[in-house]
């Protein structure tokens, strides 16, 4: 998982569809695994009060990305 577009950035980016910050968490990132959670799961509980209809997508896009991009140094 070392390589930017790598099988292991591909399929870090995949676990982060079902919950963001699974793939940081597979490449080892703990940190960002964290924080990508719980951007999440706050724009998931701002949905109540219709902020989190525009977070919510940018928090799994966000993190998505992320994973993809990864480059270890």
């Amino acid at each position: 998982m070392s390589q930017q577009g790598s099988g292991g950035n591909v399929l870090a980016a995949l676990c982060n569809l079902f919950i963001p910050g699974l793939g940081q968490l597979l490449q080892g990132r703990l940190l960002a695994a964290i924080a990508f959670f719980l951007f999440w799961a706050i724009s998931g509980a701002l949905v109540w009060v219709l902020v989190g209809w525009v977070l919510l997508p940018i928090a799994y896009l966000w993190s998505i990305i992320d994973a993809a991009r990864f480059k270890a140094d």
